[in-house]
């Protein structure tokens, strides 16, 4: 392994390896997470979703489920308490269906129309699944695909430079293709649950979310309600990945505790969870690549399609993964969207990045094929000295090193490029790589550092540990800027009481988190310095980046991490089946905090991204416009069996701008890898697959022409 430099202190915590501060406690099971907190007099909700896909609420009979035993309150449009709509969320507009019960209208199947609260949660779900709700339909349309009537730009989604066209046809080499992904659903393990109770004034709430700031001021926002007067606490989290904002459940949970002054909670099942806390829309890409005969671009253009809710935009930006990547005369991408009665997409792992890699990073593969060179150095004859549109110089840009050393480790060199020729019995052989990268963020937070009179300190972040081990690389940041063993370092985080502070997203939050604990613990020093005993009370330092992120951000430069992802597949020959073998990623990420935690992270990304090139699919029924199988028997992703050997390693990245170093790891381990499999499959077969994922079906269909099949 290459290890990272930078500046550390004394305890020299910052690049080792460290287990999990709260390993223990998970493992034992003494880490409660939110939806098995014990609360006195609790109730239980249970959300009733539409089972039509458009039109109105014409009656909810609430009465008869009343006198069930135990039921305590049905909550719906016609009695629900009044909620504010027009306001500015941490994020943005809110997303209309956080305004819970507040009209009859029906945008998509899986639309709350009413929450059931009872005594237990058992007799809330049969409560509930007893509730007769009718409705007045409407015609409904679901069905998305390529270019079709009602696609928009949205302000902002094009950029380019060049005259497309002209380029084009001046190159000797043209690949024009094609490529579509399916939607995709995070189905973290803990499914989404939040408890709130009113407690001396103040509105409490103990919540499974990536940032418990955010969430508080959503819901002092939605409820009119002093800032001040609000606490959301997410302690431990069951893994996230983009889907737990602020969600309906939490909502639910403050309006029914409003209504019954008394603690109320709400989880959704897992079924629940496909339609309520969003996902990965489909897309469909067409990339067009024009080339010198030695594969030097003359032409990206990359164009992608999404789909969207009718109540609310959002972009999967997949056209924007190629801007800073590889150098072009005419470089051109577009994003465009459609309404449909659909729920919302939302962020899901690498948004954009994901599945605009899978075509773009095939594409590259196609164009290098037909120039007959190899993609690693076609990758190479492509780098861009500045940003390809914007001008602008890199912060770094290690990607060839990342290629350098993951062709060194996976053996290319020894890889014949002709398709079809190794086997293995009856499966057939085949490497593919493909490039990965993320924009690399950060964002003002607060932290609050203590002295305490037994020698130790107190660490106070509404940071979020989503499984990833922020919390543990945060108490290595902390022992070393205050020059301390870690075991002195207590980290109290997720806790809105703490202060603003940026959720864990974008690859951004242990960056943004580490920035403000070592401004806060500098300050500390310095005053602990003066000499004297620390009073019993301690001495806290607080600390703000708003400032430093600010001058950060004008310092105008391209700030990206990198990485080279491979794969070797095998692919049955009789049956279509695709196995991958091994995987390798070599990332360029800044400096790596937690070598163990964050080889888990890559090599989760890298899991995922395999899983989505070989199993991952939703299907939405045309008629009834809901999900065919929302669940984790019909959602297929990948088991441990088909799993194998992934590696995962880093070259010295060091971001200069940056207090420690970081970079930023959680997205971009998924980044690529399904491009490298798709690769592989075509090295393996000769049949190129530009649709995810890569059932054995569109093996067998694509193989008629193919060597050795």
């Amino acid at each position: 392994m290459t290890t990272t430099t930078g500046t550390t202190g004394l305890s020299g915590a910052v690049g080792s390896a460290h287990t999990r501060v709260e390993g223990l406690a998970k493992v034992t099971g003494a880490a409660r997470y939110a939806g098995e907190i014990p609360f006195a007099e609790l109730a239980h909700g249970w959300l009733v979703l539409s089972t039509v896909a458009r039109g109105r609420i014409r009656s909810v009979a609430a009465g008869p489920v009343l006198e069930m035993p135990g039921v305590l309150t049905v909550l719906h449009h016609g009695n629900a308490p009044r909620v504010e709509g027009d306001y500015m969320g941490p994020l943005g507009p809110p997303d209309p269906v956080l305004q819970l019960f507040q009209h009859d209208r029906v945008p998509y199947v899986g639309w709350p129309v009413a929450l059931v609260v009872a005594e237990t949660s058992e007799q809330a779900r049969e409560a509930a699944e007893a509730l007769t709700v009718e409705y007045d339909t409407e015609p409904h349309d679901v069905a998305f695909s390529a270019g079709r009537p009602g696609m928009r730009t949205p302000e902002g989604s094009a950029a380019g430079k060049g005259d497309l066209e002209a380029q084009l046809a001046a190159s000797a080499v043209v690949v024009e293709a094609e490529y579509t992904t399916p939607e995709e659903h995070h189905s973290p393990m803990e499914p989404h649950g939040a408890t709130a109770h009113w407690d001396g004034g103040r509105l409490e709430v103990v919540d499974s979310n990536q940032g418990s700031r955010f969430v508080a001021d959503e819901l002092a926002k939605l409820f009119s309600l002093d800032a001040d007067a609000v606490r959301v606490r997410s302690e431990h989290i069951g893994g996230a990945f983009g889907s737990k904002g602020t969600r309906v459940h939490a909502v639910g949970a403050v309006m029914a505790a409003t209504v019954l002054h008394r603690p109320v909670r709400v989880v959704m099942t897992r079924r629940q969870m496909f339609t309520l806390t969003g996902y990965r829309s489909p897309t469909a890409q067409r990339v067009r690549l024009g080339a010198d005969p030695d594969g030097r671009l003359r032409v990206l253009d990359h164009q992608a399609d999404c789909l969207t809710s009718t109540v609310y935009e959002f972009v999967e930006r997949s056209a924007d993964y190629g801007r800073p990547l590889y150098d072009a005369d005419a470089h051109h991408s577009v994003n465009r969207v459609v309404p449909l009665d659909v729920p919302t997409p939302t962020y899901m792992r690498a948004p954009g990045e994901a599945p605009g890699s899978f075509a773009l990073e095939c594409a590259v593969d196609e164009l290098a094929e037909k120039c007959g060179v190899d993609p690693i150095a076609l990758r190479v004859r492509n780098e861009p000295v500045v940003g390809p549109l914007s001008g602008l110089p890199f912060s770094s840009r290690n990607l060839l090193a990342c290629f350098e050393e993951g062709a060194r480790r996976f053996g290319w060199a020894d890889r014949d490029p002709r398709p079809g020729i190794r086997r293995d019995g009856r499966w057939l052989l085949g490497t593919g790589t493909a490039a990965a990268t993320f924009p690399m963020l950060s964002a003002p937070s607060t932290a609050v550092v203590t002295a305490e009179a037994d020698g130790t300190f107190t660490v106070r972040i509404a940071a979020s540990d989503v499984g990833t081990g922020a919390r543990t690389a945060l108490t290595q940041v902390a022992a070393d800027a205050l020059e301390v063993a870690p075991g002195r370092i207590r980290m109290r985080i997720a806790d809105s009481s703490f202060g603003p502070a940026i959720l864990a997203g974008g690859s951004m939050g242990t960056r943004s988190w580490a920035w403000a604990i070592i401004t806060a613990a500098g300050e500390l020093r310095e005053r602990l310095a003066l000499g004297g005993a620390v009073p019993p009370e301690g001495i806290t330092v607080r600390s703000d980046t708003s400032a430093a992120v600010g001058a950060l951000a004008q310092a105008k430069k391209e700030r990206y991490t990198f990485g080279s992802q491979f794969a070797e597949v095998a692919v049955d020959v009789s049956t279509g089946e695709v196995r991958v073998r091994r995987m390798l990623g070599i990332f360029a990420a800044g400096r790596i905090v937690n070598p163990l935690t964050a080889r888990s992270q890559f090599i989760g990304g890298m899991t995922w991204g395999l899983s989505m090139a070989l199993h991952e699919e939703a299907t939405r029924d045309q008629a009834s416009g809901g999900h065919v199988g929302a669940d984790l028997a019909g959602y297929h992703f990948a088991a441990n069996a088909d799993v194998p050997h992934i590696e995962a390693d880093w070259v010295d990245d060091p971001d200069p701008d940056d207090p420690v170093g970081i970079k930023g790891i959680g997205e971009i381990g998924i980044v690529g890898a399904a491009a490298a499999i798709a690769n592989a499959v075509w090295h393996a077969t000769g049949a190129r697959q530009r649709h995810l994922p890569i059932r054995p079906d569109r093996v067998l269909r694509a193989a008629g022409g193919a060597p050795g099949a």
